[in-house]
């Protein structure tokens, strides 16, 4: 009769123990001044949909005045761009950028509109860039990278017009073969 207790009761006590850590351990209730809060708790109610945008290259906003109003916002590409590295007829390496276009309050829907043209144009800046050696010996050299950005800038301009205050390099990585 032992042998059969015995497991139940080491199942009971592991059960027991379990629930007694999990409620010691549980993470402390949000601040009552949240819960009073309208918006956020209509939010927490319903899933808070409206803080995912950013996780799927919705734009961030940036740049606040001393009134806190907001001039630009950044607008994240959604892919990379791979960039070949040839060397005497023969690929040597590849070059992996993310970008992001800095842009006035309201154009983020006019770079998601543009952004094929837009994108084959940065490859090609970007691929005059690797060809005429930019992304050789210290590709990250400040110099190097202000002209890149300033070429990068300049074509977004003349795709988007005025609205684009800068291309912002976020990730670049380079991989010799």
């Amino acid at each position: 009769m032992l042998g059969k207790l015995l497991p139940l009761l080491l199942g009971l006590i592991g059960l027991a123990g379990g629930g007694a850590v999990g409620y010691f351990l549980r993470p402390a209730p949000p601040p009552a001044e949240h819960l009073t809060d309208p918006a956020g708790a209509e939010g927490a109610a319903e899933g808070d949909h409206g803080a995912a945008p950013e996780a799927h290259g919705a734009p961030a906003a940036a740049d606040h005045g001393a009134e806190g109003d907001v001039t630009s916002e950044f607008v994240k590409l959604n892919n990379q761009f791979i960039v070949p590295l040839v060397t005497e007829s023969r690929i040597s390496g590849m070059v992996i950028l993310s970008l992001s276009l800095e842009v006035k309050v309201g154009e983020t829907e006019t770079v998601y509109r543009a952004e094929p043209k837009l994108r084959d144009a940065f490859l090609q800046v970007l691929f005059d860039h690797a060809n005429t050696g930019g992304f050789q010996g210290l590709f990250t050299d400040s110099a190097n990278m202000s002209r890149l950005r300033r070429a990068l800038t300049e074509t977004a301009r003349s795709i988007l017009g005025p609205g684009v205050l800068a291309v912002l390099v976020s990730d670049i990585v380079r991989q010799d073969s």
